[in-house]
């Protein structure tokens, strides 16, 4: 039976930033608008991290049974390494999947605003068919465009819609922004993974460019929030406060071009986890105080 310590790293915990990060930037920029609704936003909050959660339990219950997690120098899998029985793994994943829809279900009522009703259950269906289901779009090289939507666009955006009932254009760069960090954090996880996915036949969009690409893909990914910044900081100079997450971003950075194999992308994923955290945080303010 896994230890309450090993449920917690099979949840993923480096990928948390993904689920906060587009929640604070979403909450700043309805500051900014004039609009701010406390339990708007920590209901947002936590349905983002409860489908952050049971994301990351479905693809480590899906990718278990399948046999894809045999092999692994990532963080520990539960159902790949024995620790947990697949059963044991679904339902943890289908709990945290199912307070993810009854946080929005409530957020809905709540709000009287009924588009989220079809936004959250497209958001729960994603997060299942990731890996799951006979045709999982992971497998398909779709993963990284799927996290830029769900966990950039969609999650900014509807944070900041939810409580101010309008956005902005500088709101759209603000995703557009969060969702290259997040889609860059599992860029560096399945470059570590390219080897075993590929000798199993899991396609990721890492498999499918190849080492050499993917790193350049990265760089790509984690340049573009920077780029954001500094066109933001033309319209407000706080915006440049952005750039006091690039000390976080280069030793990934160096890791990544460098050619670095095996564990050493595991702490890529997470400085690239927490450089998104910081650039969130203090672009959050920058909106709020517009």
């Amino acid at each position: 039976m896994a230890t309450v310590a090993q449920w917690i790293e099979g949840a993923r915990p480096r990928t948390l930033p993904n689920a906060v990060s587009p929640v604070l930037v979403g909450t700043g920029a309805a500051i900014g608008l004039g609009e701010f609704v406390w339990w708007m936003a920590l209901g947002a909050l936590c349905l983002a991290v409860a489908l952050i959660v049971g994301v990351n339990y479905a693809n480590d219950y899906s990718d278990g049974i399948r046999g894809t997690d045999t092999v692994r120098t990532g963080p520990l899998r539960l159902v790949g390494s024995g620790a947990a029985k697949p059963q044991h793994v679904l339902r943890a994943a289908l709990i945290s999947l199912g307070l993810a829809a009854a946080g929005g279900v409530a957020l809905t009522v709540a709000s009287a605003q009924w588009w989220l009703a079809p936004v959250g259950a497209v958001c729960v269906a994603a997060a299942w068919f990731y890996t799951g289901g006979k045709r999982p779009y992971g497998y398909a090289g779709f993963g990284e465009v799927a996290v830029f939507v769900f966990f950039g666009l969609v999650a900014v955006l509807g944070t900041v819609y939810l409580q101010a009932g309008r956005i902005s254009g500088i709101d759209i760069g603000a995703a557009v922004a969060v969702g290259a960090f997040s889609s860059a954090v599992l860029v560096a996880n399945n470059l570590r993974d390219i080897e075993t996915d590929a000798a199993v036949g899991k396609r990721t969009l890492a498999v499918l460019l190849g080492d050499r690409d993917t790193r350049n893909l990265y760089l790509a990914l984690v340049t573009v929030p920077f780029l954001i910044t500094t066109l933001m900081g033309f319209r407000n100079t706080w915006a440049l406060l952005g750039f006091l997450a690039v000390p976080l971003i280069v030793p990934a950075l160096r890791a990544v071009l460098g050619g670095a194999t095996g564990r050493r992308l595991v702490g890529v994923l997470g400085e690239t986890g927490l450089a998104m955290l910081l650039w969130s945080t203090t672009t959050a303010v920058a909106l709020a105080v517009a």
